[in-house]
C-alpha cells in the first residue's frame, strides 16, 4: 500500500489531541507489574510498542513471549522476565532478532540472572530461566549504546536483594531517558543517589502514589507539527496534551522551532498553541541530538524542506533503530535533490564527534514516493513535505508502531490521503 499526500491550502489552522508518551507509558506498564499496590494508567500510549507490551505483561500462559518490532518492549521485558520464575522464550520480528542485545544479557547475567542465547551470541531470540541473584549489587554498563540498557536494569533494581549499584561508563546518549525513569521511579516512591557517574538505587517497594496516573502527550509526536508549522504560510494549531515541564527529551523540539520561526506558547495545563514568530535561521543551523535522537529525522526533513544547511551530530544511537535511520535519510532525501553526508574526520578530531552535513532545498520535478523500511518515524517525518508538493508514502501503516492515529489527524488539518493500491 502507497499512500498520496497533499495539501492545496497553505495555512495550518486546528487542534489536534496527542497520544500519550510511549516512553513514558513503557515505563509505567513495567513500574505497574512491579508495583504491590494497584493503580490506573490514564491517556496510555495506542501504539502498537506499548499495546504488546501490555498484552505480554498480561500473558495468562508464559513460556513464548514475543515482542516484534518493539525495542522498548524487548528490552524492558527481558529485565522483567529475567527476576521471574519458571523458563519464558523472549523472542520478536526478523528485525528484532538482527538488533544487538548482548550487553544488557551481559549485565543481568552479573545479577545472577540465567539467559541463553538461542541463536547468535548477543542477538535474541533468548531463552530465560530462574534466576539465582547474587549478593553483589554493583554493576558496570557502557552508556553508548542505549538508554533502554540503562532503564530496564534500573525499573528492576529495587526489587533486588541489595538494590543496584550502576556505573555508566563512557558518553551517556539519550540521557533524557534515563532521567525520566528515574523521575518516574521517584513517583512511585523509589528513591536513588546519582554520584558523579554511578547511580545507587537501595532495595525498596514501589508505591502507587494515587489511585489513577495521567499519561502526558508525546513529544517526539508534536514534532512533526512542528515541520508542518515551518512549511505553512500561516499557523494556528493547538496541540493538546502537553506538560510545559515535560520528563521528555523530545520537548526540546519547541525550542529547536524558535530557530525555524515558529513561536510556542503554552496555555493551561496540558496544551501547546504554535504561530509563526516571523524570524528563524536562513543560513545554518547545527544541533547535536544526542539527548533527543528521536526527532533527528523530524529536523532532517524540515531542514531539507526549508532549504537550511544543518550540521548534525548525536546520531549514534540511530544505526541500532528499526533501521539504520542515517543511512534511510540519506536515500530518501536524495529523492528531492537534498544531500546529507558523514563529514571526513578531520572535522571531528577536536570535538570527537561525528559531524553529518545537509544541504539543499527540496525540489519535486515529480511526486517522490519516499520508503519508509518499516519505521515509522521514516513514514512520519517525510509526510509534512505533502504540504509543500505531492508526495506518496510507502508502507503508511507502519505509523501504528507509536502513532496509530496519524494519518487521520493529517486529514483533520485538511490534508489529501489517497490510498493507492501497487500491483505486484
Amino acid at each position: 500500500m502507497i499512500y498520496q499526500i497533499s495539501k492545496t491550502n497553505p495555512t495550518l489552522n486546528g487542534t489536534i489531541r496527542l497520544d500519550g508518551s510511549k516512553s513514558i507509558s513503557n515505563r509505567l506498564l513495567i513500574i505497574k507489574a512491579l508495583c504491590a499496590e494497584p493503580f490506573e494508567i490514564l491517556n496510555l500510549s495506542t501504539s502498537k510498542d506499548t499495546v504488546t507490551l501490555q498484552k505480554l505483561l498480561n500473558q495468562k500462559s508464559p513460556e513464548i513471549y514475543d515482542a516484534g518490532a518493539a525495542g522498548t518492549t524487548f528490552r524492558f521485558m527481558t529485565a522483567y522476565l529475567a527476576l521471574q520464575n519458571g523458563t519464558q522464550i523472549m523472542t520478536g520480528s526478523a528485525r528484532m532478532l538482527q538488533r544487538p542485545i548482548g550487553r544488557l544479557v551481559d549485565a543481568l547475567r552479573h545479577l545472577g540472572c540465567d539467559i541463553e542465547y538461542m541463536g547468535a551470541d548477543g542477538y535474541p531470540p533468548l531463552k530465560i530461566k530462574t534466576p539465582k541473584i547474587r549478593e553483589s549489587s554493583k554493576l558496570n554498563i557502557d552508556s553508548g549504546i542505549s538508554s533502554q540498557y540503562i532503564s530496564a536494569l534500573l525499573m528492576i533494581a529495587p526489587t533486588l536483594p541489595q538494590g543496584l549499584e550502576l556505573t555508566l561508563e563512557g558518553k551517556i546518549v539519550s540521557l533524557p531517558y534515563i532521567q525520566m525513569t528515574l523521575a518516574l521511579m521517584q513517583d512511585f516512591g523509589v528513591t536513588h543517589q546519582w554520584r558523579n557517574n554511578t547511580i545507587i538505587v537501595p532495595p525498596q517497594a514501589y508505591r502507587a502514589p494515587a489511585p489513577t496516573y495521567t499519561v502526558e502527550a508525546d513529544w517526539s509526536a508534536a514534532s512533526y507539527y512542528y515541520t508542518l508549522a515551518a512549511f505553512a504560510d500561516k499557523v494556528d494549531l493547538k496541540l493538546n496534551g502537553l506538560f510545559e515541564n515535560s520528563l521528555q527529551g523530545d520537548a526540546v523540539v519547541a525550542r529547536i522551532g524558535e530557530s525555524f520561526g515558529i513561536e510556542t506558547r503554552f496555555e493551561g495545563n496540558d496544551s501547546v498553541h504554535l504561530t509563526k514568530s516571523g524570524h528563524g535561521v536562513t543560513d545554518l543551523f547545527e544541533y547535536d541530538f544526542i539527548k533527543c535522537p528521536d526527532i533527528a529525522q523530524t529536523i532532517a526533513v524540515l531542514s531539507a524542506g526549508k532549504g537550511v544547511q544543518t550540521l548534525f551530530t548525536g546520531l549514534e544511537t540511530l544505526f541500532i533503530k528499526e533501521t539504520d535511520r542515517v543511512g534511510a535519510l540519506m536515500t530518501e532525501l536524495a529523492k528531492t535533490n537534498v544531500w546529507l553526508n558523514k563529514l571526513p574526520k578531520k572535522f571531528s578530531q577536536k570535538k570527537q564527534k561525528d559531524f553529518y552535513l545537509l544541504e539543499g532545498k527540496a525540489e519535486f520535478n515529480t511526486i517522490p514516493t519516499f520508503d519508509t523500511y518499516e519505521d515509522h518515524r521514516m513514514a512520519m517525518a517525510f509526510a509534512p513535505l505533502g504540504l509543500l508538493h505531492p508526495i506518496q508514502i510507502a508502507d503508511p501503516e507502519v505509523v501504528v508502531k507509536s502513532y496509530p492515529r496519524f494519518w487521520d489527524d493529517f486529514k483533520t488539518l485538511g490534508f489529501e490521503i489517497a490510498p493507492i493500491e501497487v500491483v505486484v
